[in-house]
């Protein structure tokens, strides 16, 4: 009976995390897609604590409610600036989950092995399980903690080195040991003798080193990902995360564990795809560390930044019909997205013609500007993806950057050494006038130079990108 209740409960929330999965491809079934993950974790989390094995109901409790009250306080505390870092950090705890899960079962099954037949009858849970497994499956199941283990070890150190980037406490530039990939690369052979002599029973010791190796790989193939990548990282590991979670799931013999891990898992790597397709990127270089650093001398710069004020920019504005705001990071970082949703309410009260372009890659989150501009009410509508508006910029009067940096660089385009050659971007500059609101004279995240902002058509209106649209609102007349 509590099988067969848990088998079901388990059904009803696979369908669920699908159901949330597909909600979230829309900004408008979004908030609906959440709340049906929430109801597919909670039914999760009760049937995997009243079904078979079930134990140990007061430490599940109160971890459950620790953890529980930690999340609500962090979700409180954090930005919206934050919240790559954020996701960074979760995928380093499903990492971790994964090595202990692993190690666990390593654990369990020598502890059953040594029991007498006699013994194994009394056994309940995990330990039946194990007790019942032929010496095939067995077998199998080594593979599966391992690979869980390995995935584990190497989501944790490379999500820990994504948030230290991410929160600009390490380097957000390309950075390898000597010897460069062929470290990884003897690591991860070295891994798969391990593998081999931990199945010729060699012992617990093999998962040891295992893991000792995975946390480098980890560490270093994050290490070597230059700021410009950082938003394929972080869908990357967010793929490894569900791998792991699904080589648990095999590992446990959770069903839903190995759906959930699978739909994060493909998800992940989908997304992971998509934007290195979109940025034109090989996916197996970026992966491996292969982007971040120039190919050779770059492009010199000439020219000068010619700075404009708010009396200016408003001048333009008053003047234009057709309006493209581009915003990046920046704009999360100043938390301007108010600000920018009232003056694309004041401009459009005016008859304009006002959008957004997004990057696949703005912000380093993939969809981190679209939930900004949602959450300060910027309709759906207007919210344009780069290949949808690229092909409007010649006819359009005004561009105004906010924040933005490498998703408007022409070097792209123009510079074959730069380190985002080849990678589509916003085509501001083809727009008759383009307004740049930037903190000071500073390169962007991935320390790349930028000749948008030495262009004729181009003018610099610096300050704090909130402060200086509360000026530019009010002169909009």
């Amino acid at each position: 009976m509590e099988f067969g209740f848990t088998t079901a409960a388990y059904v009803v929330s696979a369908v669920l995390f699908i159901l949330s999965l597909g909600g979230l491809s829309g900004q408008e079934s979004a908030k609906r897609a959440v709340w049906y993950g929430i109801a597919g974790m909670a039914l999760a989390v009760v049937a995997t604590l009243i079904g078979p094995g079930a134990g140990l109901w007061l430490l599940s409790v109160v971890l459950i409610a620790g953890g529980g009250i930690i999340g609500y306080f962090v979700a409180k505390r954090v930005q919206m600036t934050e919240m790559p870092q954020l996701v960074a950090a979760m995928h380093s705890l499903v990492g971790l989950a994964a090595v202990f899960v692993g190690f666990n079962a390593h654990i369990e099954a020598a502890r059953v092995a040594a029991m007498s037949p006699e013994t194994r009858e009394a056994l309940t849970g995990f330990a039946a399980l194990l007790a019942h497994k032929s010496p095939v499956e067995l077998n199998i199941l080594k593979v599966e903690l391992f690979l869980g283990i390995f995935i584990g070890a190497v989501t944790f150190t490379g999500s820990v080195i994504a948030f230290g980037k991410l929160a600009g406490k390490v380097t957000s530039k390309a950075t390898k040991l000597p010897g460069g990939h062929m470290l990884n690369a003897s690591a991860a052979i070295l891994s798969l003798i391990l593998l081999f002599l931990y199945m010729g029973g060699a012992g617990g010791w093999t998962l040891v080193v295992m893991t000792l190796l995975a946390f480098f790989i980890g560490y270093h193939l994050i290490m070597g990902i230059g700021g410009a990548d950082m938003p394929v990282v972080v869908s990357m590991l967010n793929s490894y995360s569900g791998w792991a979670a699904a080589a648990i799931g095999f590992s446990l013999g959770n069903d839903l564990l190995i759906v959930v891990g699978a739909l994060v898992g493909s998800s992940g790597a989908i997304l992971s795809y998509i934007m290195c397709k979109a940025m034109n990127r090989s996916f197996v270089s970026v992966i491996l560390g292969g982007f971040g650093g120039a190919a050779g001398p770059q492009m010199e710069v000439e020219g000068e930044q010619v700075a404009i004020d708010a009396d200016g920019v408003a001048a333009a504005l008053n003047d234009a019909d057709s309006v493209i705001i581009v915003p990046g990071y920046g704009m999360a970082v100043a938390q301007a997205q108010n600000a920018v949703s009232d003056l694309t309410r004041k401009l459009r009260s005016k008859g304009k013609n006002v959008r957004f372009a997004i990057h696949p890659v703005a912000g380093r989150l993939p969809g981190h500007m679209n939930v900004l501009l949602a959450e300060a009410k910027v309709p759906y509508d207007i919210v344009m993806e780069m290949d949808e508006i690229n092909d409007d910029f010649p006819e359009t009067d005004v561009v105004i950057v906010i924040g933005s940096n490498d998703i408007v660089n022409p070097a792209a385009q123009e510079d074959p050494n730069s380190p985002i050659a080849g990678m589509p971007v916003l085509e501001v500059w083809k727009a008759k006038q383009v307004f740049v609101s930037k903190r000071g004279q500073g390169t962007g995240y991935s320390g790349i130079e930028n000749p948008l902002f030495y262009k004729e058509n181009t003018r610099m209106f610096y300050g704090d990108a909130k402060d200086s649209l509360d000026k530019l609102i009010p002169l909009i007349d």
